[in-house]
């Protein structure tokens, strides 16, 4: 090999270390946080079935709401605010099995045309309200469908989305007419990854029946029960770290017994509501015939009342 096949060897060596240097020390905490899942292997969040996907990996159901003005006009901006609740004293078991405060996130699917509104366009108020957010469509084809998560969930029980209105006018595509919106959002970690694995934060069932005969602690976390199944078998169950064991030594146990207590406290939740695009003519329209109404009440009065007095100074004479 000679000398300058070397020293290109060494550059791309140096490279190599340098990159990998690099990319270890890149944060990835949130890698395996919603609403990447969803987004990497649907390209439509919502089922035709009316489910919203993110349903599939965390089990357990709770509560959402939405709250929208009841109509908007064209080329306008509101908001769209998410509640997600739930107890912040609650503690759930992280991947790495110690406890850890609950996260928060949402996927808010909106009508065709509306998107997130630009933040040169938001007031002052509403910036306010979006600050340290971070929402962003759900992909570069579905500007109206808007994700955000995960969050602390402390300070992120109600999100607000500022939504821009589309215009009729510019957008052939839209008209002014009563539409549906969808939200779905998720406080807590899931119960089963993408790749159809279970997470740990699922209870742990017995995969035998018989006799528990030791519980012996881990080094690292987490417990061994040895069972001893009624074909004389030694069993032995393995428990993450973070679960609670609910049987004891000596205990007798079926199949499909829960040998720890079930550690999800969170769950997702979806609901939905409507919005009318509103036509700005057709609210001139109304203004102008309750003016037409009010003044012909009006004058309605004053006609009878100079009626009235005619009437009267005929009875007189």
């Amino acid at each position: 090999m000679n000398t300058s096949n070397k020293k290109l060897l060494i550059k791309k060596l140096i490279s190599t270390i340098i990159i990998s240097i690099s990319l270890t020390n890149l944060p990835i905490g949130n890698a395996y946080g919603f609403p990447i899942y969803a987004q990497q292997g649907y390209e439509n969040p919502r089922e035709a079935t009316g489910r919203i996907v993110c349903a599939n990996c965390h089990l357990a159901q709770k509560s959402v709401s939405i709250e929208v003005p009841k109509s908007v006009l064209p080329n306008s901006i509101f908001e769209a605010k998410v509640s997600i609740p739930y107890n912040t004293s609650n503690k759930q078991v992280l991947g790495n099995g110690t406890e850890g405060s609950l996260n928060t996130g949402a996927v808010l699917i909106l009508p065709e045309g509306f998107k997130l509104a630009p933040k040169k366009l938001l007031s002052e108020e509403l910036k306010n309200k979006t600050k340290n957010l971070y929402i962003q469509p759900y992909s570069t084809s579905k500007e109206n469908i808007l994700v955000i998560g995960p969050l602390p969930g402390n300070n992120n029980q109600e999100i607000t989305f500022p939504i821009l209105s589309p215009d009729p006018s510019k957008d052939k595509d839209v008209f002014f007419l009563k539409y549906p919106i969808y939200v779905g959002g998720n406080r807590g970690r899931g119960q089963i990854y993408p790749t159809g694995e279970k997470s740990n934060n699922n209870p742990i069932f017995s995969n035998t029946e018989g006799k528990i005969l030791k519980i012996n602690p881990n080094e690292k976390g987490g417990y061994s029960i040895d069972i001893k199944s009624n074909y004389g078998e030694i069993v032995t169950e393995e428990i993450p770290k973070g679960l609670k064991v609910i049987v004891q030594e000596g205990n007798n146990i079926s199949i499909n017994q829960s040998l720890t207590s079930d550690p999800n406290i969170g769950g997702f939740g979806q609901n939905e509501t409507e919005i009318v695009l509103q036509n700005p003519t057709r609210i001139k329209s109304m203004i102008i015939f309750f003016i037409s109404v009010t003044l012909a009440q009006i004058f309605f009065v004053l006609k009878k009342k100079q009626w009235e007095k005619v009437q009267a100074a005929d009875m007189n004479s």
